[in-house]
């Protein structure tokens, strides 16, 4: 593929690792004064309640599903350069990884959390909420390592 083909796809590639490393790395943000300072009402309101993550879903979604695809075509069109290849499988299979920590932490406790009603906090609220929060640290940490993998290996592709 020619330069800026190639150029193109690195761009959009890395942007759209960049996107979807974003709504994870704030939720690290958010992490500490949800698990240390927020009350268990407070938490649950503003976790469960309100649709305050909707926007995480319905584009966080789509997002992480590109930032698998993008990187594993982008390893097509730098087949040519071992060394780039390398590095950007490596982040295409992070962020998978990434997408199924998703799915083994925070869905299931995404699943209690629907479950949820106003009322009383759950017998289980701390297990929940720890198991959530910790998932997207997890979550988020794969996809960190995926965006540094792919950015090593854009950096390492030769011009030529």
């Amino acid at each position: 593929m020619e330069m800026r083909g190639t150029l193109f796809w690195s761009v959009l590639t890395v942007f759209i690792a960049a996107l979807s490393l974003g709504p994870s790395f704030a939720h690290v943000l958010e992490s500490l004064p949800r698990l240390t300072k927020w009350s268990p009402a407070l938490w649950r309101e503003a976790t469960v309640f309100n649709g305050q993550f909707l926007l995480f879903a319905v584009i966080g979604a789509p997002l992480d599903i590109a930032a698998i695809l993008c990187p594993a075509l982008l390893a097509w069109i730098l087949r040519a350069d071992p060394f780039a290849v390398r590095f950007v499988l490596v982040a295409a299979l992070l962020y998978a990884v990434s997408l199924a920590l998703w799915f083994g932490l925070v869905r299931p406790a995404n699943a209690i959390l629907a479950t949820w009603t106003p009322g009383p906090i759950p017998e289980n609220f701390e297990a929940v909420r720890l198991r959530w929060e910790t998932g997207h640290m997890a979550v988020t940490a794969a996809k960190a390592l995926g965006f540094i993998s792919l950015c090593f290996g854009l950096l390492g592709v030769r011009h030529g």
